[in-house]
Formats: structure tokens, sequence, C-alpha cells
């Protein structure tokens, strides 16, 4: 749903970085032209939505080569499960021309999308219809297209129609739009069962037996939402991967940082947080004004159900800055909606009174604005000019001059004069000394000098009110210099890309001897920054903040994915779970004390996890094909298998533990028995019967039946001894469920948003007295339900933080809180439930 557009990562800056960290450049080198990444996000774009329409014609074509390998021969109805109503029309012949006997039945109502080798038999009274595989395309009408993706652009979306408009003749050979059609939820009385629709296409719900055992079901009936709500309490994680200028202490000692659209206030010493939550997506940036009370952050433009991503979006939804006050975390100022076209990378208040704020736009022009943000109550912008064409690092107000600007970035230091509401610049000349590809940062010193630090390693001082260097350091860091710091004593600190040394200098620049290196785990600095006291705080580019000083080792503070995240489970029974992402690094976290237990590194990008209900060990499913089996308590990997060489989609051991099922992408689900200790496992076989690839998978509570999803919106039941698909309706609608994770089920019918696509809804899951249903989806939402959340009607109340798609959100073992995980933003939140 979202492309990041990284506009200030280059080679020039990571390309110094240790080999690891190579990986994920800060790609300034890589904006040389903006046109570019808007060409690749557009590409992008395009290359899912004809994923989306690939995937609904696999449906039609699986549905037309069903009807031409059966036919129908009566009205009488079965107990075959459908994926539409039974059509209970006149009988219709074979296509021979002759009926098959009565006797002859079908052994099951699946279809894989290949054609058969031999057309297989109709059972009594099934039609055509009937034998569709459950979720399977319906019969596509004249004039009517699959809705694509709801979070997409609406340039990009495809409307349906009930008919055909009426054509000019001028326009025969022309697209001619159409109408929009919303098809509403029905209630089929007779067979119980509610059928929505998902991109066009049909997809029934059966319900329980006795559902219409004290009053007749209303489709259109409301459905309230619990007393209980959620409270964000905790965040875990920093954006240090590609932001900088984003760590500051504020007078009431607490730390101010920012992950994904949440600015995050940290008391160390009380191990509290408190949270700052009206951005709508990715924050890029953050200044701290000279009160040390008021705050200011830019974000980029933010989430919109209908209308998805865009410069063009609603109030609110544009790139923009905010002025806010730290004391009681209440907005005074928004500022740049209209003015700023992709997001804001830089924001500044003016010293002394902090009258002025500048921010500066991540847009092909690099816009400077400057407003007067004097007044709390109103505020007007003086003026925007044009920066450069080239990503710029940093831009700041000189802490000495009221009026001055210094602004830098790939290949430039440029030095401004604010006077009578115009900005005049001159760019910084560096005479004989090399001429940086990226000037990274600067910081000023106390009699107003200005130290800055390049991709080559270098640092120049740039005397106040000269555009000129004055003192130069070559190769200071072996690498680029990240960032640079003017602490209390006037001695400077500067932190290396490639090296991750701290190194302090005197005022005159000499090396004081002083030093120090963070361990290569938590990755290169990113930024030096006063903490409380007299410690210093780092944060790094692998999303990590350390506490220390130059004396002593830095500690870890806040610690993080720094990769798409997608695995999440609960344990059992301590306040405890466990995370694996694309970073190849799996963490146990700890609810409580809100931190790390143990982290393990596991060489390959994980996709799923799940904890064994008694035992304490856990599945990951990987990227590659494998799964793996880990030792909590001793972090080894005990068992490694391989179903094929697809993605592990989803994981889930049976409520006894006794089996294992596993989704694949390849859209089997594998089967396995596990041993007492949970260090072996047996294949039982192989679950083959979905036409597109596994998303989420549930148990019953005997263990006997497994329920499962698809991408392409079906929902099948399989006996998990004989791995063998369950067509009985009748043997599947009554049962008891140990979980919850299947988003296509009539019990969570309720997470479906009107006009829904099938992929608004990433993951479900329910309290373990099942009374709360709670969802992830796909606007950086995380929603909570009374379960069962039984009407497509019902309200939940909506939680936002996360600034991309969230992937999971679970309930811990005692339901007082729900932890949910962000996708691209990499960040974990937890949720206290409030009664």
């Amino acid at each position: 749903m979202e492309v990041e557009v990284e506009q200030v990562q280059a080679s020039g800056v990571n390309g110094d970085a240790p080999e690891s960290e190579r990986q994920q450049p800060d790609g300034l080198l890589q904006s040389d032209q903006a046109e570019l990444g808007e060409r690749v996000t557009h590409l992008e774009r395009r290359v899912r939505e004809q994923e989306n329409e690939i995937v609904c014609l696999k449906g039609a074509l699986a549905d037309v080569l069903r009807r031409l390998g059966h036919v129908e021969t009566s009205k009488t109805q079965n107990s075959i499960l459908p994926s539409r109503p039974f059509n209970k029309g006149a009988t219709r012949r074979t296509m021979g021309g002759l009926e098959r006997p009565k006797s002859q039945v079908i052994e099951s109502a699946n279809f894989t999308g290949r054609t058969p080798a031999s057309p297989r038999q109709t059972p009594r009274g099934a039609s055509a219809s009937t034998m569709k595989k459950w979720g399977s395309t319906e019969e596509t009408r004249v004039g009517k297209t699959p809705r694509p993706n709801s979070a997409q652009l609406t340039q990009s979306k495809r409307s349906t129609s009930h008919g055909t408009l009426p054509i000019k003749p001028a326009l025969t050979n022309r697209m001619i739009p159409r109408a929009k059609v919303i098809k509403e939820p029905t209630w089929n009385s007779e067979d119980k069962y509610v059928r929505m629709h998902l991109k066009g296409r049909p997809v029934p719900l059966y319900a329980p037996s006795n559902i219409e055992d004290e009053g007749s079901y209303d489709v259109k009936a409301p459905q309230d939402p619990p007393s209980q709500k959620l409270k964000l309490e905790w965040v875990y994680g920093y954006r240090g991967r590609d932001c900088r200028s984003n760590l500051y202490t504020i007078a009431t000692g607490e730390v101010v940082y920012f992950s994904a659209a949440v600015v995050v206030l940290h008391n160390l010493e009380e191990q509290s947080q408190r949270h700052y939550l009206e951005h709508t997506d990715d924050i890029k940036c953050l200044a701290v004004h000279p009160d040390q009370v008021k705050i200011a952050t830019g974000q980029v433009a933010g989430h919109e159900k209908k209308e998805g991503k865009t410069i063009n979006g609603p109030a609110g939804r544009k790139p923009h800055v905010r002025v806010w006050e730290s004391i009681n975390l209440t907005t005074l100022h928004v500022l740049g909606e209209g003015d700023l076209s992709r997001g804001v990378c830089c924001v500044s208040f003016s010293p002394v009174n902090g009258h002025h704020l500048l921010g500066v736009d991540e847009g092909n022009d690099h816009k400077m604005c400057i407003w007067d943000v004097s007044s709390d109550k109103k505020h007007h912008k003086i003026i925007d000019c044009k920066t450069s064409g080239d990503p710029v690092t940093q831009c700041e107000f000189h802490p000495k001059d009221e009026n001055s600007i210094v602004c830098c970035g790939k290949s430039q230091i440029t030095f401004w004069t604010l006077e009578d509401k115009k900005l005049d610049k001159k760019a910084g000349i560096f005479q004989k000394h090399e001429k940086a590809k990226v000037i990274i940062c600067f910081c000023f010193t106390e009699n107003g000098d200005v130290v800055s630090g390049d991709s080559s390693g270098n640092i120049y001082m740039w005397e106040k009110g000269s555009n000129k260097i004055s003192k130069a350091i070559q190769n200071a860091h072996e690498g680029g210099v990240f960032s640079l710091w003017a602490s209390r004593d006037g001695s400077i600190l500067s932190g290396g890309g490639k090296d991750r040394k701290i190194i302090q200098w005197d005022a005159d620049f000499q090396k004081t001897g002083v030093q120090n290196e963070i361990p290569e785990y938590y990755g290169a600095v990113r930024m030096i920054s006063q903490g409380p006291g007299n410690m210093i705080l780092v944060g790094t580019i692998r999303n990590c903040i350390l506490q220390g000083n130059m004396d002593l080792d830095f500690t870890p503070v806040v610690e993080g994915h720094k990769e798409e995240l997608w695995g999440l489970d609960g344990s059992v029974s301590r306040h405890q779970f466990i995370t694996c992402g694309y970073d190849r690094h799996i963490y146990l976290w700890d609810a409580q004390s809100h931190s790390v237990v143990w982290r393990k590194e596991i060489g390959e990008p994980a996709h799923c996890c799940c904890i064994h209900p008694s035992l304490e060990v856990a599945a990951i499913g990987l990227q590659t094909g494998k799964w793996i089996v880990i030792d909590l308590n001793t972090h080894d990997t005990i068992h490694v298998c391989n179903d094929g060489k697809e993605q592990e989609e989803c994981i889930q051991f049976s409520p006894d533990g006794k089996m294992l099922a596993v989704g694949n992408r390849d859209n089997f689900i594998y089967v396995y028995e596990v041993n007492e200790d949970g260090t072996k496992y047996k294949k039982v076989g192989r679950c083959s019967g979905h036409s597109s690839y596994v998303t989420h998978i549930d148990w019953s509570e005997d263990g006997e039946i497994i329920r499962s999803n698809s991408g392409d919106y079906e929902v099948l039941y399989w006996t998990a001894k004989t791995c063998k698909q369950e067509t009985n309706k009748d043997d599947v609608r009554d049962r008891t469920w140990a979980t919850q994770n299947c988003t296509l089920s009539f019990d969570c019918i309720g997470v479906w948003p009107d006009e829904a696509d099938g992929t608004d809804v990433n993951n479900c899951s329910i309290s373990h007295d099942k009374k709360l249903l709670v969802s992830a989806d796909d606007y950086g939402k995380v929603n909570l339900y009374e379960y069962p959340s039984r009407q497509p009607r019902a309200t939940g109340h909506s939680y936002p933080g996360h600034s991309s798609h969230v992937t999971m959100a679970k309930f811990l073992f005692d339901n007082s809180r729900v932890i949910s995980t962000g996708g691209r933003d990499t960040t974990i939140m937890q949720w206290e439930v409030i009664a």
C-alpha cells in the first residue's frame, strides 16, 4: 500500500558503512533525478494492479474450466459447500445431452485451477454453480470488472457497472466510464449463510446452525462496539535507518524521538512513555523550540482509505508540519498544507524566541518555507523558495544569528540570509579542498562557526559569516561522518558510518585521545545528542538508541527491527511475545519491562511465527520456503524443514501441540506430527486445493479440522489427519475454533469495511476469553470489536499510530494487552486494554 521513496539515501552516505549496512543505503546518490523515483513508484503500483487483475482472471478461468469439465443434472439440494447459493431453477442437460446416473457422487468440491485429466462426475442435485469452490469467482457479467485494492490511487481504480452505458458513435472504440456498484452482503435464511463480495466475487460465510434459534438474523442490523478500549502504552522502535536530527532531550528530562506516525516522549529514568498521536503517516523530522516545550514535527502524505496516499488528498492528509506543546500534547499549528508536495525532511525553529519555523519539502525543488509562529493561535507564511535540485540532508537556523540559515545536502552547503521577507543565498566555496559527494551533517560551535561532515570522512570548519573553509580535517573517519555534536564543554563529537567510532575533538580540532566504538550489531551512528544529565544519546541506523558516555560503554535503551516486520506471537503463560522480520532477526520481548529478553540472528528473512502451546519452542516460517524450530530457553535451532522454494505465509500449532500446519505461498498446507518434546516433526501430508497462496490458518478446538483462507478469498476446510478437504458444510459450521486468525469467517465478518477488496484486513485475532476481536488493517489502524462480530454493519474502536500496513495484532495470554506490528514502519506497539 505504501511505496516509500527515500529522498536522502545515497551510496555516498551509506556506501562507507560496514559491509552488512551496504544492503540498505541512505540513497542520496540514487535520487539524482526525482522523476526516476516517481517512475519506479508508478511502475510498482501498476504491477500490483496487474497482480490483482491476474488473480481475478485466474479465478474466472478456473470457473470456465470447471464448467467445461462438469455438467448439471438436477435441482435437488445436496450438502456440498458452495461458493454461491444453489441454483434451484430447471434441471440442465449435460454436455453430451445425457444425464449422469444419480448414484455418481463427486469426492470433493475442490478445483485446483488445472485442467483435469477427465471430467469429474457431478453429485446428485448439484448444479455447476454448486460445484464451484467456496470463494471462487462468480460468473462475470458483461460490463463488470473486478475492483482493485481500495488503498491504491483513485486514478488507478476501476469501477463496476450493472451494464454498458450508451455509446455515442464518436466513442465506439473507447472505454466508457461505468457507474460504481456496491454489492451489499445478503443473507440466505434457508442455507444460513451470509454472502459478501470481495473484488466483485461472492464469498459465502456459513453461520452456526442455531443462529436463528432466538430470532431471525438481520444482515443489516448494527452491532455496537465493545465497552473496552485500547490505549497506546509503549512503542518499541526508533526511525534511525533513514532520518536525521531526530533525537533530543527536552526540559522535562524526557527523550523525544519518533517511530512510524508516533512521537515518543520517553522518560528513561522512570521507564515510561507518552505519545503524540496526531500525525497520519511517516514522521520524517523533528525540532525543539528554544523554550524546550514546543515541538515541531513534519510528515509525508497521509493515509486515505478511498483515495490512497495522494498529494492532492483531503485536508489533514497532505504533507505538513505540526507544532505542538509537549506538556499536554495539544496541537498549536498545522503548517504547509498545500505548500508541500511530497514530505517534510527538515524543520528548525529560529533561535532566541523561536518566532520563525522553517520546513524543507522533499519534492523535486526541495522548497524551503518559513512561517511566523510567534502566536499560539495564528500563523502565516513569510516566504518560500527553492533550495536545491538535489536532496537536502540538514537545514537549520543559525543559533547565533536570527536571520541566518545553513543548509546542506548532495554536493553543496549553502548559507542563507533572511532580510525583509527575502532570502539571499551564498554557496559554500571549497577552494583547494575536496568537494564531497554529500555534505551529510553540520553543527555550530560556541563562537558561531559551522562544522560540517561529509561522505568522504572529512570535517570542514566554516567561519561565522563566511562561506569559505577556514580549517579542514581530512579523513577524520574511515567512511562518512554521519553526525556532529558540540558538547557543553566546547568539545566536538563526530560519529562515523563505516568505522562506527565516536571521536572527541577539542576547540582547536585536535583529537583529545578519547573515543568510543559502537558495537557492530547496533549499526553505524545516525545522531549524537545530549541525554539526561551528563549522558550522551546515540541513535543508530539499525533503529536503536544507546545511552552512555565517552568513558563507558554505550548500552541500548531502545531497540527494534530494521526491516519489514510480519511475524508475531504471544507466550501462553508469560507477558512475553516473539517477533521476526525481514531483517533476519528473532526477538523475544518482555511486555512488563518493555525490554528485549534475547535476540537471535537466523541468516534468512522470516515471515511468520508461532509459539508451542505447552513447550518452550517456537516455529518460525522463512521467506525461502524453510521453517525452523527455536528453543526459547537456549535460543538454539533444534529443527529445520524445507517445504519448497516459496515463502511460508502462516504457521500454527494445534491446540494440544501435537500437530503443526504450515501454509505456503505455493498454495499448499503442509501438516506435521510433533513429538512429545517438540524436537522432531513427521510429515502427515499436504492439503491441496487452494488456487492461490494460503494466507491464514485456524485449528478447531479438538484439533481435527483446519480452516484456511487464501489470496483469492477462498475459505476451505481440511481433515488434519488425512489432509483431505472437508466439503460437508454441516460438519464444519458448528465447530468451535481455538483461534480466529482467518479474516474470512462468519464470526469476524464485522471487521470488513464497506467496499472492501480483500486486502483491507491483514489479520485478526481473539482474546483468550473469546470476548474481544482485534484486527490489523491496511491503513495503519488497529481495530477492536466485540466477539463474535457477526454483523457486516458492526462498529468498533479504531486506533492510529502505525504509518504502514499493520501486519499483525494479537492479545497477550491474560488479555490485558494487545501487541501490533507495522510492516514497513518496522514498529511494534503495545496497547493496554482499558475496561
